[in-house]
């Protein structure tokens, strides 16, 4: 039987998937389990076995469906929620924590601490001093685990990435290894030397023998078991970082927008930039040889500002936003949202801003729900624009914005962000850009002749928007102000 469809995890902040595509890149089939979140303030997690259970669940169903095909499957690939960090026991596989998801903030105080080596920290790792990344996640779990603390003394404590337990517990052989896009959002990683930083390591009071080994982006990690078939796997990686690879080759004129719970806005990058601040650098691909980076700039409260709305005031959001427009829009006056939901990210960096609405300038009345909304969804396009206008000064070709995610199906939102940035807005019909994205890379990069790289769009171009301009500067003013 020929072998030729790729196998793509995608294990997400609200689902695990299994999509099977064909060698030219069409979606066979795919499987989908949801998964729970627990929310307490500065603590947002999973449970550990749960993320397993609910991918062996995908295989499952894969399996189920495709019965002798499942043979054709060539190789399979994983892409993770980057920082999301969790600790286990080597042998018995047992987890000793649960998974401390990226948009968890709980040891930020302990953070503080390293405020006089924030400078190396970032200059190091190309990433800010922040709680949302895994070092001060995997520092809690020492400080405050008993059960970690003890596994740890007898010598068989393994943490790290969420991707490295994943692997570990779906893989023949229960490997050890970690991936450059995972690792560097440790803040533990150098990619210098494309391994763990003893400095880093010794500022953080992490030890070495409890990570996985770093390994290439593309590696022999192990072997899934799909009944009798054995499938290796070849990638591994963040669910961001294989994004600008949904469209193919990567683009040095595009930044790609993901907007689901958070939105991450990443350009890739010809060569690497030494000082991205207050701007991420981040890793998209590794070889044995050569590292791919991209400028990031990362949104906290996306869908999750939306879903705090919801929460607050009881109002079908979804509904709302989905039928927010231009032309709707331009007809209503709208207060300004400033948006902390889950900490500001870049370029502003402030962790404990409280979400608030500013009153309409005419009026001190609540303003109705569809005017909320509207303003919910604008602040995450004026948190985007203030990161792709920096972008746009580091990266000057940059030409279109590719969007993709849950988030992306608002119109209004694309509309946004065209009009704000001055640039074409590319919204592709596949929906699942991480997944695909994934199998582009497990299939060896394939040209444009062996691979669809456009299964169809939907563009959104800028229109002169004076409105949308005078609501962005005072949200510029008000930002200040905070």
């Amino acid at each position: 039987m020929i072998r030729d469809w790729w196998l793509a995890l995608d294990q997400g902040g609200h689902a695990s998937r299994a999509l099977v595509f064909d060698h030219a890149g069409r979606l066979i089939h795919q499987a989908f389990a949801p998964i729970h979140t627990r929310h307490d303030g500065d603590r947002v997690e999973h449970d550990a076995q749960e993320l397993v259970q609910s991918l062996q669940q995908c295989l499952h169903d894969i399996h189920a469906t495709l019965g002798t095909d499942v043979q054709r499957i060539a190789a399979a690939g994983l892409a993770t929620q980057r920082s999301s960090i969790v600790c286990w026991h080597k042998h018995t596989g047992t987890a000793l924590s649960p998974v401390l998801s990226w948009q968890d903030r709980r040891h930020h105080e302990w953070l503080a601490t390293l405020q006089p080596q924030r400078q190396f920290i970032e200059q190091t790792t190309g990433l800010v001093l922040s709680a949302h990344y895994g070092a001060s996640k995997l520092r809690w779990c020492l400080d405050h685990l008993s059960a970690v603390q003890n596994v740890l003394a007898e010598g068989n404590l393994c943490f790290g990435p969420l991707s490295s337990y994943l692997l570990f517990s779906l893989l023949a052989g229960k490997p050890l290894f970690v991936d450059p896009g995972n690792a560097s959002r440790t803040q533990l990683w150098s990619p210098t030397t494309r391994d763990w930083s003893p400095e880093l390591l010794g500022l953080f009071g992490i030890p070495s023998s409890a990570l996985p080994r770093c390994v290439p982006t593309r590696h022999d990690y192990g072997h899934l078991l799909l009944g009798e078939h054995c499938i290796p796997l070849r990638v591994c990686t963040g669910d961001q970082a294989a994004v600008p690879y949904a469209q193919g080759a990567l683009r040095f004129d595009s930044v790609y927008v993901n907007l689901g719970t958070g939105a991450f806005a990443l350009a890739p990058l010809q060569q690497d930039l030494p000082d991205a601040a207050p701007l991420l650098r981040s890793v998209l691909w590794s070889d044995a040889e050569h590292l791919t980076y991209a400028l990031e700039g990362t949104v906290n409260g996306a869908a999750a500002a939306l879903n705090w709305y919801a929460e607050q005031f009881g109002k079908n959001v979804e509904h709302i936003s989905r039928r927010l427009g231009r032309q709707q829009v331009s007809k209503l006056n709208l207060p300004l949202f400033i948006n902390g939901v889950g900490g500001v990210g870049s370029p502003y960096w402030l962790p404990n801003l409280k979400s608030h609405f500013v009153p309409k300038q005419i009026a001190n009345e609540p303003a109705p729900a569809v005017e909320q909304v509207a303003a919910v969804v604008e602040s995450i396009a004026f948190l985007l624009t203030a990161n792709l206008t920096l972008m746009q000064r580091q990266v000057p070709t940059l030409s279109r914005i590719v969007v993709g995610g849950g988030l992306s199906q608002c119109q209004y939102l694309c509309e946004s962000l065209a009009d704000l940035n001055d640039l074409i807005v590319t919204r592709p019909d596949e929906r699942e850009l991480t997944a695909k994205g994934l199998a582009y890379l497990i299939a060896s990069q394939p040209d444009e002749n062996d691979w669809i790289i456009d299964g169809g769009h939907t563009s959104f171009s800028p229109q002169h928007n004076d409105k949308l301009f005078a609501r962005y500067r005072r949200w510029q003013k008000a930002m200040l102000l905070t």
